[in-house]
C-alpha cells in the first residue's frame, strides 16, 4: 500500500526525523527571538546548515516562518502564531505573561523577565509602565547589568574574552572583582546591578529555571538606586517566589 503524501505539505508521511528536525527549528526560533539568523537556528538545532537552509525555506513557504524585513533572519509565521493561539485557549493552566501581570499588581517596581536562550539576553516580557531605557545596552554588557550578571553567574563560558566595558563610574571593570561578584551571585540566588549600566538606575535579578532545574531565564527587578537594594529582604524574597513560580514557563 502506498502512503499518500499531499504535494501541498513540504514533509511527507516518510520523513519522520525530517518533521523533528522542522519542529525542534521551530522552537529555535521561539527561543532566539525575531532575528535569529540560520546559523543560530542550526547550530541551537542541532542540524546542519545545509539541512537548516533547506528546512528555513520550506517552513517560510509553509507559512510557519517568516523572514525580518531586512532578510537577516526568521520570526515565527501567521500559522505558528495560529498553533500558538489555539494551544493557550485550549490550556487552562497560566501562561508566563498571565503569572508576570499577577506579580506586577503586587509591586511598585518595574518588573521585566528575560530569556537567555542561545547565550542571548533577551527579554520576553517587559513591564509597560516601566521602560527600560538603553535595553540594547543591556544585551551587549552582561557584566553591567543584573540580568546579564545572573546570565555569567550561570553559564562562566558566556564571560571568556567578554569585554569589561565602563559604561558608568560605577561599572565593575575589573576581571577579578566580576568574578568575585558573580560567584557571590551564584551562592546567593540573585544578582545585583547599581547604577553600572546607566545613572539612576538599580536593579535586582534571580534566575528562572525550566522542569530539569535548568537556568533558562530572569526575573529582574527595576527601580531607583534609592529603593532597589540586595539587603531589603522582602525584595528578595518576592523574587524568589516569582522566580518559582515562572517555573517551566519559560
Amino acid at each position: 500500500m502506498t502512503a499518500h503524501v499531499d504535494s501541498a505539505v513540504g514533509f511527507g508521511g516518510q520523513q519522520p526525523k525530517a518533521v523533528r528536525k522542522a519542529l525542534v527549528m521551530l522552537e529555535a526560533v521561539a527561543h532566539l527571538g525575531p532575528g535569529a539568523t540560520a546559523k543560530e537556528i542550526a547550530r541551537f538545532a542541532g542540524v546542519a546548515p545545509t539541512t537548516a537552509y533547506r528546512m528555513l525555506n520550506l517552513l517560510v513557504a509553509d507559512g510557519f516562518l517568516v523572514r525580518v524585513p531586512d532578510l537577516s533572519g526568521f520570526a515565527l509565521g501567521r500559522r505558528t502564531a495560529e498553533l500558538s493561539r489555539a494551544a493557550v485557549a485550549a490550556d487552562p493552566s497560566p501562561t508566563l505573561h498571565d503569572t508576570v501581570e499577577d506579580l506586577r499588581s503586587h509591586t511598585r517596581f518595574g518588573l521585566h523577565v528575560a530569556s537567555f536562550a542561545g547565550g542571548r539576553l533577551r527579554f520576553v516580557d517587559q513591564d509597560p509602565d516601566h521602560e527600560i531605557v538603553g535595553i540594547a545596552l543591556l544585551a551587549k554588557n552582561l557584566h553591567a547589568n543584573a540580568l546579564g550578571k545572573v546570565m555569567l553567574a550561570h553559564n562562566p563560558a558566556l564571560g571568556v574574552g567578554l569585554e569589561l566595558r565602563r559604561l558608568t563610574e560605577h561599572t565593575v571593570c575589573d576581571p577579578e572583582l566580576l568574578r568575585v561578584e558573580l560567584s557571590r551571585a551564584e551562592l546567593a540566588g540573585h544578582a545585583f546591578e547599581n547604577q553600572e549600566c546607566r545613572l539612576g538606575r538599580s536593579a535586582l535579578a534571580v534566575p528562572i529555571r525550566n522542569h530539569a532545574a535548568e537556568v533558562v531565564g530572569g526575573l529582574c527587578l527595576q527601580g531607583s538606586p534609592l529603593r532597589v537594594s540586595p539587603t531589603d529582604l522582602e525584595q528578595l524574597r518576592f523574587l524568589h517566589e516569582g522566580s518559582r513560580r515562572l517555573t517551566g514557563l519559560l
